[in-house]
């Protein structure tokens, strides 16, 4: 029988939240601010993102031209983010689940899980897939 690895480096805990509260705070401003621009500021060059509604977008350019357009039309409502989860499989990766729930209970919401990775001190999205979340 193969002995499954632990690959979160628990002594790393307060960090990577730390990095997930910096990022999580990023999305929460961009949406009071009403702008696509400063919510995907710490997203690469070569992002992959995963839609709630299973579109696949790859890049930088197509993803922040959508997320101009849905901030134009207001798609989402305003919300509060919320780390759920961080952790660091391996120096310099982070992932962690965030929640973006919507102020209104009427609203949609959203939990998200992203892959960071950190290069010369600063935390880069490499990838982001969202999910809706319905009320039961």
């Amino acid at each position: 029988m193969d002995i499954r690895p632990t690959l979160h480096a628990t002594d790393t805990d307060a960090a990577a939240r730390a990095a997930a509260e910096e990022f999580a705070a990023g999305l929460g401003k961009a949406m009071q601010e009403n702008s696509a621009d400063v919510y995907d500021a710490a997203f690469a060059e070569d992002i992959l993102w995963g839609s709630p509604y299973g579109a696949t977008v790859d890049g930088y350019p197509t993803l922040n031209a959508i997320h101009r357009r849905l901030h134009t039309e207001h798609a989402a409502p305003p919300s509060r983010f919320e780390v759920v989860s961080a952790r660091h499989p391996a120096p310099g990766i982070l992932i962690t689940q965030i929640r973006r729930q919507a102020i209104d209970p009427e609203g949609f919401s959203e939990m998200a899980m992203y892959v960071l990775v950190e290069r010369d001190g600063r935390w880069w999205l490499a990838a982001g897939q969202n999910t809706s979340v319905r009320a039961r």
